[in-house]
């Protein structure tokens, strides 16, 4: 039997709200699901009027999420006490009749520094429509939300967000246009002094791993669309993460991160050590020898070590069991690889999503060990605030919670294009290799633009 289609759909949902016009639900949030033929979904999300826009798709074609408009926004511009947090959470996830509800969205890398204006260090959006898509089988979903507004005016804004859908249309083509200006901070010269201090053998003793970032801004003679760069990167590195955050026109964050913070389904929890990186080959052979040449690497295989012991350090005291993989693995990308160790956990009964993020988040991948003393080093030396970048992205929800680490990312603003990479640095790190590590973690991202 075909699927309806997506103007099906919508008109079937337009009947089952005019259904409940008299009928206000018993909780706080209330789902209604239709079954859809679905159109490309990041065509789709990029025609929509509505704002905020937002797009998921897990590791390795995992399952895809279009969502458009807004049923709740929860914006933090200063993060609260631990317990401010947690009543939010269990109070937002606590709502919803079906336990399928999910806020998307992200947490910022560093709480103590100035927050991206229309991001916050943390925002959560309960989205007004969501196409998800599993395989062949996929649902469009209407949230609706009686927090603190009546049922009429939620019901009369949902009637008019479904009225406000449009058909996908072709993704606005890239280019032509071409690079007016770049600019890196920390640039070549500030590089190699934070790595003379890093390993500085008075500092790395105390402070073993420090992960520096860099700031690419570029301002090219056309602003690409970002859901078309997200849209060519996913081509290029199907087995990452990809995502996108757009809460007003003006700013879009997207990401096409390998890195998974982790995943819960229920108590069974996953999540990895990734660390360590060389660039790929030019024929299987050659790749094959810098994949093996990567795993009997001293530097990177202390640091891939060091993130493993402080994520199995941080996950015991909430879980019951907690399993490591004790050699590494390779896992590739399109234009590197990186060394992988998998973990896996059972949590504890009654440990919630915000502990866990507030555990696990930064990683040592991003931040470095131990996390204060190296998350002290970034703000006051690395020269840029760091945003999402470095941050968790990702959904909330109460049977199942899943988090990328936002690496390999690009903020979208009126005049620029800022992309973001970093580098782990320990003991025996060298300047020139780091530097060019930062230059392949973009490699595929700049091609993309340079192709305009």
């Amino acid at each position: 039997m075909s699927l309806p289609s997506l103007t099906a759909a919508v008109t079937r949902l337009q009947r089952q709200l005019d259904a409940l016009s008299h009928l206000a639900p018993g909780q706080r949030c209330l789902t209604l699901s239709e079954a859809v033929e679905a159109p490309p979904l990041i065509a789709w999300l990029a025609a929509q009027p509505q704002e905020a826009k937002i797009y998921w798709r897990g590791r390795r074609n995992g399952e895809e999420v279009a969502a458009i408009g807004i049923a709740q926004r929860h914006r933090l511009d200063r993060m609260p006490d631990a317990d401010t947090l947690d009543r939010l959470y269990r109070q937002l996830l606590q709502q919803d009749g079906d336990g399928d509800l999910r806020l998307y969205g992200g947490v910022a890398f560093d709480p103590k520094q100035p927050a991206w204006p229309e991001f916050g260090q943390a925002q959560f959006v309960l989205p007004r429509l969501e196409l998800r898509r599993q395989g062949e089988q996929a649902q469009l979903r209407l949230n609706l939300s009686v927090h603190n507004r009546e049922w009429s005016q939620e019901l009369s804004d949902a009637h008019t967000a479904l009225q406000a859908v449009v058909k996908a249309a072709p993704l606005p083509p890239l280019g032509p246009a071409h690079l007016l200006s770049r600019q890196d901070t920390p640039n070549r010269a500030r590089w190699e002094t934070l790595i003379g201090q890093v390993t500085h053998p008075s500092f790395i003793d105390d402070t073993p791993k420090v992960v520096l970032a860099r700031e690419t801004r570029m301002r090219t003679s056309a602003q690409p669309n970002p859901w078309t760069v997200l849209h060519a990167w996913q081509l290029l590195n199907p087995g990452s993460y990809q995502y996108g955050f757009q809460f007003s026109e003006q700013h879009t964050f997207i990401s096409c991160s390998p890195e998974r913070l982790y995943h819960r389904l229920g108590r069974e929890l996953s999540t990895e050590a990734l660390a360590g990186t060389t660039v790929r080959g030019f024929n299987e052979a050659d790749d094959q020898a810098l994949a093996d040449a990567l795993l009997s690497d001293s530097k990177n295989s202390h640091e891939n070590q060091l993130v493993r012991q402080h994520i199995e350090a941080q996950l015991s005291p909430l879980a019951d069991y907690v399993g490591v993989e004790e050699s590494p693995t390779i896992l590739k990308l399109n234009h590197i690889q990186h060394l992988h160790r998998g973990i896996r956990a059972e949590i504890k009964a009654g440990v919630s999503d915000l502990q866990l993020l507030q555990a696990l988040h930064p990683t040592p991948a991003v931040g470095g060990l131990p996390r204060d003393a190296a998350m002290s080093f970034i703000r006051q030396r690395e020269g840029f605030d760091r945003g999402w970048y470095a941050g968790a992205c990702g959904y909330l929800g109460q049977n199942e919670s899943e988090f990328s680490v936002a690496i390999r990312s690009a903020l979208f603003s009126p005049e620029r294009i800022t992309l973001f990479a970093g580098a782990g640095i320990v003991g025996d790190s060298e300047v020139e290799a780091e530097w060019q590590e930062l230059n392949n973690k973009l490699a595929t991202v700049l091609g993309i633009l340079n192709g305009l």
